[in-house]
């Protein structure tokens, strides 16, 4: 039941109004498309790429879902323009292009890539990325185009989610508008590279929640147990230098499937396919709490959900706006009791199994590796 009523919750579940029925090689070329009515099939069977209308909407999109669930689309092209009818057709263009035609033949979505190739070929990968390349190239890095640098709702394995600091593109997750609309919501999923770079849930340009910093483990907001270290299911990576800032994971089995998603209302969590149940089953989610809220308790606070009222006030701090928050509304933090005074003997406090403060306006020394980072002389 509890793993129903989080499909139900937090998954999407689409109605198709046409289901494609035949399926082609996992490659196009400029000498074959497809059609409205046909799928691209990943080399392993894992993904299919096809035509779908979400729900009760009468537009066509052309998106990738899982070949086990087909109802769970994570990746579509024209998410900002439909198609009004099942006319569409995917090309290859002799110069290297992928794009989506209408019933008039006028392009609708491409891939606006701009780099040639003599013999371009477009490829559903077992790993749920759409590739567009140059003959039977498989360095990522060479790649002419991929859907994995441009996600939709969907954060997928061996998907980056982050920023190219050369070409200053940036990775992130968008919302869905709706459970039938797939054009952008609201919310979004992504790296925010200020200071030590942190990933944050944002609503337009406002901070919803945050995942804290990596540590060389994991991001603070999630903390890393002992089972998990025990029995890991997926590798987690966190680049960071001057090309790159990135953060990617991968299934250990990949037999499995997992897949983090934002859903419309702003909620991102992390799914699970269960193959006794055939369905998704929610594994953790990402605003566990209402301690995950950004800036809840103000500054020189803590947040504890087990504790009422959950915010208060470091030791030596006082409420700033004492009546505010009497009244629940901790948001202006707290001020000092008294003025610090090194000289009189304040010194510092230590406290542990806490998330990392914010840390987009912070200094840090890119030089140092993790273990020096973690020498006795700089833990005060």
């Amino acid at each position: 039941m509890q793993a129903m009523k989080s499909l139900l919750v937090c998954s999407f579940l689409f109605s198709f109004l046409s289901i494609s029925t035949t399926t082609t090689p996992d490659t196009i070329t400029p000498s074959r498309s497809m059609r409205d009515g046909e799928t691209l099939v990943s080399a392993g069977g894992s993904f299919q790429l096809g035509f779908f209308s979400p729900g009760t909407s009468k537009g066509r999109y052309l998106g990738i879902w899982y070949s086990v669930h087909t109802e769970t689309v994570v990746w579509v092209a024209n998410r900002e323009r439909p198609l009004g009818d099942s006319s569409g057709v995917l090309k290859v263009t002799e110069q290297g292009v992928l794009v989506l035609l209408n019933s008039t033949n006028r392009i609708v979505w491409s891939s606006n890539s701009s780099t040639t190739a003599g013999n371009p070929v477009s490829q559903l990968m077992d790993s749920g990325n759409l590739v567009l390349k140059d003959g039977n190239e498989t360095n990522p890095d060479k790649f002419l185009w991929q859907s994995f640098d441009y996600p939709c709702d969907t954060f997928l394995p061996e998907m980056k989610l982050g920023w190219d600091l050369v070409t200053g593109l940036d990775r992130y997750v968008s919302s869905w508008r709706s459970t039938e609309d797939p054009s952008s919501g609201q919310f979004s999923l992504r790296m925010d590279r200020r200071g030590f770079p942190q990933i944050f849930v944002m609503k337009g340009a406002k901070i919803m929640s945050r995942a804290g910093s990596w540590n060389g483990l994991h991001f603070t907001a999630y903390p890393y147990s002992q089972q998990t270290q025990a029995s890991p299911t997926s590798e987690y990576e966190f680049v960071l230098n001057k090309d790159e800032v990135y953060y990617e994971y991968r299934l250990l089995n990949t037999s499995t499937f997992s897949r983090y998603m934002l859903n419309p209302s702003g909620t991102a969590a992390r799914f699970t396919w269960v193959y006794r149940t055939h369905s998704w089953e929610q594994s953790s989610t990402f605003q566990a709490d209402q301690c995950q809220n950004y800036a809840l308790c103000g500054a020189y606070t803590s947040c504890r959900v087990n504790v009422s009222p959950i915010c208060a006030c470091l030791k030596g701090f006082v409420p700033k706006s004492p009546k505010d928050w009497n009244s629940g509304y901790w948001s202006d933090g707290c001020v000092r009791k008294i003025p610090l005074a090194c000289s009189s003997g304040d010194g510092f406090l230590n406290y542990t199994g806490v998330k990392l403060p914010d840390t987009s306006s912070s200094w840090y020394d890119k030089s140092m590796s993790l273990k020096e980072s973690m020498s006795p002389k700089w833990l005060v």
